[in-house]
């Protein structure tokens, strides 16, 4: 179980933020989540193996969920999983590494070493518990079968949209969390030309609509700058705003 309710019991790290691929030197998606002891990678895009151990000895690493297989998401799964089963051949490491991800074709089988890593499927509205957290998943408009997910741990919560277009539906799933984790992947002029994907605006009503505490914009797109989706958003969300930039940190 985690620690006792309202203390400061979750931890998000930000390890890579870009959309679709990374910046120079960065990386796309990859989001540590630590709980008593325990540590779960939401996504596993492009560069995330490389910057984890900034942050976290690969060998204590438990458990991946994965949002969607578009490769900003999960291209470093696997390299992750050789890592893995490297770690294993020199005895640095004992326990499987488990991936939770939609069981979709071939991607998913694909996550499945034996000994070494094991791809577990999860379905919408369905309650996992993974380590300390209980997730929560639901369809997220995008095109490819992607989910968004909410994670409670003992009185504190965490929303993650992953990649979606506006849903009305969200601000119910989301309703409350300490902090919403929201994909902002274009600037508000953009809104509704890219299918699959919200605007600053549009992920700053969707954390007002949901009464949410704290909106952290990650999923920055390939031109612009990325303040001004920060600018965008403070605009319609009254709580604090702060952009996915790599390494910071929020306890919650």
């Amino acid at each position: 179980m985690c620690g006792s309710p309202h203390s400061k019991i979750m931890k998000l790290t930000i390890i890579g933020s870009w959309g679709a691929y990374p910046g120079d030197g960065g990386a796309t998606s990859g989001y540590l989540l630590q709980a008593d002891g325990y540590n779960v990678l939401l996504d596993c895009g492009s560069g995330i193996l490389s910057k984890l151990p900034r942050y976290l000895n690969i060998n204590d690493l438990h458990s991946v969920v994965i949002s969607h297989f578009h490769p900003d998401h999960v291209a470093d799964a696997g390299v992750l999983k050789h890592a893995v089963i490297v770690q294993k051949a020199l005895e640095n490491r004992r326990e499987k590494l488990l991936f939770y991800a939609p069981k979709v074709e071939p991607w998913f089988s694909e996550l499945t070493h034996d000994g070494s890593t094991e791809g577990r499927p999860y379905s919408e509205d369905e309650n996992y518990r993974i380590g300390p957290f209980v997730f929560t998943f639901k369809r997220a408009i995008h095109p490819v079968p992607a989910y968004s997910m909410r994670v409670e741990c003992s009185g504190s919560s965490l929303g993650y949209t992953g990649d979606t277009s506006w849903s009305d539906n969200l601000s119910d799933f989301f309703g409350g969390v300490d902090l919403l984790l929201a994909e902002a992947s274009l600037f508000n002029r953009f809104k509704g030309k890219v299918p699959g994907h919200m605007t600053s605006v549009e992920a700053a009503e969707l954390a007002s609509n949901a009464s949410v505490k704290r909106l952290v914009v990650p999923h920055f797109p390939q031109f612009g700058k990325s303040e001004g989706l920060k600018q965008e958003a403070e605009g319609h969300f009254p709580g604090p705003v702060d952009l996915a930039i790599e390494g910071n940190a929020w306890e919650f």
